[in-house]
């Protein structure tokens, strides 16, 4: 047994009567997994500095190292509720580091001591030792996507070619959430969209040949935002939505260094988009290019997507709208 530890810590003598013994005080100390160990609040190092004994269940909790090299003596104990209490007796403080689950079974405990009444409680102080940065549960969705790679047989086993029709499934019923405008279903398709990203990336780690993970995904997305924004990150100055996308296309420009405004425009996206995209791109480069004088159904579509697009309208989001519409004339007349 550790003699430092709150079961080998003698109880304090009682108390001579007609005096009260100080109950003391208990600190539970929580740590987020998300944040470097050892960067911690001031008032956390303060408590940890000014405590008469601090505890902690688990011994490979992995703010432990920092700790003690910063000079605090942990004990690696888990006392129940009514020895804790005891060993804070005549006013010492101790502070319980919680694991990464809190520690349910001594709060618990303690709870039940105070609901007692019969019990001289010391002070109970819940104090966040380092809190979660934004973005920071995109941590916890890399090491979920790492376990379920090498875990689970069918994620175990999918190429990017073979995880290709579900990007593009849900990147249709993210653009469907947005557009019947429901918020929770918004939420949950992002997360979706997101996974894919995150699923693509960690496949292209085993890559033998040209292998990259999801820091060089956002890595290369952050280095591209930098450098599209001048009027944000440098020296340039943009006051109008016009004049950010003028400096997005100089940019983008000079980094591909393209021979012809239709490159790099997908052509197996579909038709109406393909259309409005390739008409946006010839007025952009101040392009009069008039359509082919050719009748048929497809250059009528092709008309009018350069029409929608010349007008401001998203040719695909119309033709949906008008098609939900249809649905529900549909739906009406079987009902």
């Amino acid at each position: 047994m550790n003699a430092n530890s709150p079961e080998a810590t003698p109880r304090p003598e009682q108390a001579a009567p007609g005096t009260h013994a100080a109950p003391g005080r208990i600190v539970l100390l929580t740590t987020s997994h998300r944040v470097a160990p050892g960067l911690l609040s001031w008032p956390a190092w303060q408590a940890l500095h000014a405590a008469d004994q601090v505890l902690c269940a688990d011994g490979t909790h992995p703010q432990l190292p920092y700790l003690r090299e910063a000079g605090i003596a942990v004990d690696e104990a888990s006392p129940a509720a009514q020895e804790l209490v005891d060993t804070c007796a005549g006013g010492r403080t101790v502070v319980v580091v919680a694991t990464g689950e809190g520690e349910p079974v001594l709060t618990d405990g303690l709870a039940r001591l105070a609901g007692t009444g019969r019990v001289d409680m010391p002070e109970l102080e819940l104090l966040p030792a380092s809190y979660d940065l934004p973005g920071a549960r995109l941590l916890d969705l890399v090491q979920v996507m790492d376990r379920i790679r090498a875990e689970c047989p069918w994620s175990s086993r999918q190429t990017h070619k073979g995880l290709a029709k579900y990007g593009i499934e849900e990147a249709y019923e993210l653009v469907e959430a947005i557009e019947e405008g429901d918020r929770d279903e918004l939420r949950e398709e992002l997360g979706d969209v997101l996974l894919q990203v995150v699923f693509h990336a960690r496949i292209a780690e085993e890559d033998l040949e040209t292998p990259f993970s999801i820091d060089d995904v956002a890595g290369g997305i952050v280095a591209k935002l930098i450098h599209r924004h001048p009027h944000v990150f440098g020296d340039e100055t943009a006051t109008t939505p016009e004049e950010v996308k003028e400096h997005w296309l100089r940019t983008k420009a000079v980094e591909k260094q393209r021979t012809s405004v239709t490159e790099g425009i997908p052509l197996g996206q579909p038709g109406l988009a393909l259309a409005a995209k390739l008409a946006s791109r010839a007025r952009t480069a101040n392009l009069d290019i008039p359509l082919p004088p050719v009748e048929g159904i497809g250059y009528d579509l092709l008309a009018l997507a350069v029409r929608a697009e010349s007008e401001g309208v998203d040719p695909e989001a119309a033709l949906r709208a008008a098609a939900r519409a249809y649905r529900d004339a549909i739906r009406k007349t079987e009902g």
